[in-house]
């Protein structure tokens, strides 16, 4: 595993890991307990998302999470911070290649005002660097790497998605497109800004079926997809 920002060891708050026997639930190797997260913020401008607009949203059957660029468009948010949306632990940390480039996907564990606890997943994509490795606890706000280009294979912007089924992983094919395996994420992220948090519950990791990073990192030479600047008529949309 490889990633691409040396943390100082006083500052990487590690997890603890349970081994546990997959059983009928079919998860495959062990678990983490974690903190029930307090809420919920944006990714990027945080908390509110200040400086940034979704350029492309979300869309069952076709596009599975929410596309975030600077207000200056083009490569001008290029390099800056994506934070966690929420309290969790690191269950993905890879150069993936392909369109993904950098990868960080995070678990949450969630109890709604009188309802159960959901775990979900946020993926952060096409980062430049990443600033988090597998099972890191990460707090609500942290930076958990920036935004970037996918090498080369678009304009810069981060993808994000928050997803109910925790076995998709980088490889998405294989998973039906829709609400039955995906939240869209302002919607989740509106109704869950302030939530009670206190007490830890334990969440399956590992769960990805050895999705590890493809071959070759890089792009391939693949031009850029530019972003124009943001149209005001989009604006009033969002």
């Amino acid at each position: 595993m490889r990633y691409d920002s040396v943390i100082p060891l006083v500052r990487v708050l590690t997890a603890t890991v349970l081994w546990v026997s997959g059983g009928a639930s079919g998860w495959a190797a062990h678990s983490i307990r974690i903190p029930l997260t307090d809420g919920f913020d944006q990714p990027v401008g945080k908390p509110d998302g200040n400086g940034y607009y979704v350029f492309r949203g979300f869309y069952p059957n076709a596009h599975m999470g929410e596309d975030w660029n600077g207000n200056g468009g083009g490569n001008s948010d290029l390099g800056d911070p994506v934070y966690a949306t929420a309290d969790g632990v690191v269950v993905y940390s890879e150069d993936y290649g392909r369109s993904w480039g950098n990868l960080i996907i995070v678990r949450h564990a969630v109890r709604p005002p009188g309802g159960a606890v959901q775990i979900v997943d946020s993926v952060y994509a096409h980062l430049d660097k990443r600033h988090v490795r597998l099972y890191q606890m990460v707090k609500r706000g942290q930076s958990v790497g920036t935004i970037g280009t996918a090498h080369g294979r678009y304009a810069a912007h981060l993808h994000f998605e928050i997803r109910k089924n925790l076995q998709i992983g980088p490889q998405q094919t294989s998973f039906a497109r829709d609400y039955t395996n995906y939240f869209s994420p302002r919607q989740f992220i509106s109704q869950r800004r302030q939530l009670g948090g206190g007490g830890a519950v334990v969440v399956p990791v590992d769960t990805f079926n050895g999705q590890g990073p493809s071959s070759p990192a890089a792009a391939g030479g693949a031009k850029p997809v530019p972003v124009p600047v943001r149209d005001p008529r989009e604006a009033a949309k969002a």
